[in-house]
Order: C-alpha cells, then structure tokens, then sequence
C-alpha cells in the first residue's frame, strides 16, 4: 500500500512539463459562471490564462522564523524580556502568520490594522494598494500583563511549560473592545458562538501588536507535521508538478463522493479554459475547530482513503493541512479563508454553499443566508486577482446509483444526504447509498464514531478540539 505521503505528494513525470515561458490560447467555454463571465469580458489579461503562480498579497511572502544559527541568541533574549503566555489558539495564529498566511501582516495587527479589518475587511498598504483582511488576528492580554510589560518595547511570547515561542517586537497595546470585534466578524453578540467562547469572551481587556520573531517553526507533533505544509513549500510542489492553474477547496468535513466529483468538475473546466495542468489544493482546515466536528487525525485518515480508491487523482492532487483557526463567522470569514490561498499560490477558489457558516447559537435557523458566501467573495475587496468558482449542488442521482450535479428538471431522482443524516447513519454503523461515499473512506467515519461511543462509566468520550 503506497504511504499517506506519497499519496499526498506525488511529482508528476516529465512528460507533464510545461516550459516556464508557455502561454495558451483559449477560446471562451460555455456555461462559465457569471463572475468569470464578467473577466472574460474585461480581455483577456482579466482571467490570467498563463504559466507561473499567483503574487502573495503585497508581493512578497513574508516569512516570520528565524534563521537556525540565530535561534539560540533569540531564546536568551526572550529569556530577558517579560513574558506573555499563549493559549493554543494564539500558538494556531502564530504558525499562520510565522508562514506568510497572512502576508502582508508581520505579526500581530496594531490599532489601526484592526479598525481597517473591522471596518473594511481589508488593508491598505503604503503604496496605496489593497489587500483582504476581513479577520483580526489579534493577541489579547489582561491587565497584569499589561501592568508587567511596563516601558518594554518587546515581549516574549511562550506556551504553557515557559518555553520561548517568538519574540513581538515594537509594541503597541490598545483597547479589546469585545462587543465591537464580536458584532462586526460575526453579525451578532448572541452568546454560545463557539470561537467567541473560545477566545473573546474571557480573554483580556487589551490586544497587544507588533512584529514578531518567531524562533522555530511551530511543530505540532502528532503525526500530522509532515502534511503542514506552508505557503513557500506548496508553492515549491506546485512548481515541482509544472502547476500552469492551482484551484483550492477547503472543507473541516470528510469528502464524499459529491465534493469528488465537483473537484474533478472544476478541473475538465479549466482544461477547457485552456490550461494544460491544474492542480488541485486539498486543503483541509487544520486549527480550532468546535467540539462537534470531526477531529482533523480521523478527517486526514479519511482523505487518504479518498486517494487510495482513486476517487481523487494523486497526480494532480495535494493534500495539505490549513493552519487557521475556525471562526464559523460566515460571509466574513470566507474571505480570509480565499485571502489565504491566493498566498499559497492559488489563482482559483471554489466556494460552497454557507462557507464558515453554522447555525444560530440560540435559534433554529442558519445564522446566515446560504447564498452570501459566495456574493461576497465575488465582489470583497482585495480579492480581485482571485478567480472565484461557485460549488455546484450534487446530490444522490437514485437513476445513476451514484453523486451527481442537481437537475431540477427531474427533483425525484434526487437524494440530498445532509451532514446531519450522514453522521447519523456513521454513529449507527449503517451504510449510505451505494456511490455516496468510498467504502475505504466511510469506513474511517464509522470508525472515528464508534470510537466516540460510551465506555463503561456511561460518559460519552469529549472530543477535544484540534
């Protein structure tokens, strides 16, 4: 059986290389969604039908780690600095912006990033050139931290044993105003929003910026380290596979057959666009997530069933794991979510129906509208170079016995099996209709259910969110 890595990163031959200065020609395909519609109107330089990988935002990469022969003399430093102890979550934004997610954010937003974020869900930079930023990411710190930081002008940032995780340099520290920050990521100061719980609502008074340094890579050692892949190494796959298209989706679920074939969709499209080599960015999210998803181990065991039954082509596929910490804060969120992958190197992004959506906290209803997700996207500021594609509705075709694209002109054949009848059917130990799902792949989700099950005390296990 060939390993989890192999499967995840496998080169293409030379046969599938393209040279560097390759353009195509292309001739406008039919039944293109109206956003790229509207870029092939505008010429052809609006669609960037061309070799190489998209620009970071701001143009370059930032990367936040220190070089290894300086690493001991920065731990010394910290050693001498006061001290700011980090919760996981906080650790889960460090890796993000030590890796250049967020370029071209070089640590932890001051004041003013944070109003143009709130405000604007965006940036602009000193040339005059914008980028998306639509979620603060923000370090809290409560008013004995402030008291002890005192005239520094840096602070040592460290986990829960004391050990030095970076050192943020040139500091400033503001107001945490929770209300505001909760109304505008989130639409709503509803108690029970898991991220909000998590990390808002008992968090300190004051958020804290700066630039950081951080010391080594964040390394997470659970097995899983070897699929973290950061933005400049997927960049280098992407290369490594002569990628002339790279096109992302993210999903916290595992993939069904439906999410397989939209994939597989999206690719025969951009080859008809008249790319020679998409590539697709699996790229499950790997931080925070509420306790009632499934946990990222299970999910990666998943994917790899996925690619073991050839349901995805290892070819042209790379599994990799996302950083980012989950907000579940809808149309808001969903930008930092694409914002992310164009650093990655993505020129294309499919979005889904509710995108980071979940339902409300206190009500029996979606917390936002379905259809919003994706609106935003096409029209969020700094988002421009992004090509964004819809995610067609699949469901269970009862006449094909297997996922396909919805017709409504025939609703009967149709079976919609929500996340909700899927985890059930999971947790009883009972098979989905043939062709919903990989059989390697769905045994993996009755396995992680099962293992959720009672022990002998009768206390149902708490997952513990990754």
């Amino acid at each position: 059986m060939a390993t989890m890595a192999s499967l995840f990163l496998k080169t293409p031959g030379p046969s599938q290389s393209l040279p560097k200065t390759h353009k195509t020609h292309f001739v406008l395909p039919q039944n293109l969604p109206l956003s790229w519609r509207s870029k092939y109107r505008a010429g052809p330089a609006a669609v960037r039908i061309r070799c190489g990988l998209i620009e970071p935002d701001g143009g370059k990469l930032v990367e936040l780690i220190v070089e290894e022969p300086q690493r001991d003399l920065k731990r010394r430093q910290a050693l001498s600095l006061p001290q700011i102890k980090l919760l996981k979550i906080d650790i889960q934004w460090v890796h993000v912006l030590s890796e250049g997610w967020a370029s071209p954010l070089k640590g932890f937003i001051r004041e003013s990033e944070f109003l143009q974020t709130l405000h604007f869900n965006s940036l602009r930079l000193g040339d005059g050139s914008v980028v998306n930023m639509s979620v603060p990411i923000v370090l809290a710190i409560d008013d004995s931290n402030k008291n002890n930081i005192s005239d520094s002008s840096s602070v040592a940032l460290v986990d829960d044993k004391d050990n030095p995780i970076a050192i943020l340099n040139d500091i400033e520290i503001y107001k945490h105003n929770k209300e505001e920050r909760t109304a505008r990521t989130w639409g709503t100061t509803a108690p029970g929003l898991p991220y909000a719980e998590q990390a808002i609502t008992h968090a300190g008074n004051w958020l804290i910026g700066g630039d950081l340094e951080v010391i080594e890579p964040i390394k997470y050692h659970d097995g899983l380290d070897r699929f973290r892949l950061s933005p400049a190494e997927l960049r280098d796959e992407f290369t490594r596979r002569n990628a002339d298209a790279v096109f992302a989706f993210q999903l916290r679920n595992p993939v069904h057959n439906g999410h397989a074939l939209l994939m597989t969709d999206t690719r025969r499209r951009l080859l008809e666009m008249g790319y020679k080599n998409p590539v697709l960015l699996l790229h499950p999210l790997g931080g925070y997530t509420k306790a009632d998803d499934v946990l990222l181990e299970w999910r990666m065991k998943q994917h790899e069933m996925v690619l073991e039954d050839g349901v995805l082509d290892p070819e042209t596929t790379v599994v990799s794991i996302f950083p980012s910490p989950m907000h579940y804060a809808g149309p808001t969120e969903v930008q930092w979510h694409a914002k992310a992958r164009i650093n990655a190197g993505a020129n294309f992004y499919i979005v889904g129906r509710d995108p980071a959506g979940m339902g409300h906290p206190l009500e029996k209803r979606d917390l936002y509208d379905a259809d919003h997700g994706k609106k935003v996207l096409s029209m969020a500021p700094g988002l421009e170079r992004l090509n964004i594609l819809p995610f067609k509705v699949a469901a269970y075709d009862k006449t094909q016995n297997g996922m396909a694209f919805f017709d409504p002109s025939r609703p009967q054949d149709f079976l919609f099996i929500s996340g909700t009848k899927m985890r059930a059917l999971a947790k009883n130990k009972e098979n989905p209709p043939d062709g919903f799902m990989c059989p390697g792949g769905w045994k993996v989700l009755v396995d992680y259910y099962d293992s959720l099950t009672p022990s002998e005390n009768g206390r149902v296990p708490e997952p513990v969110p990754v």
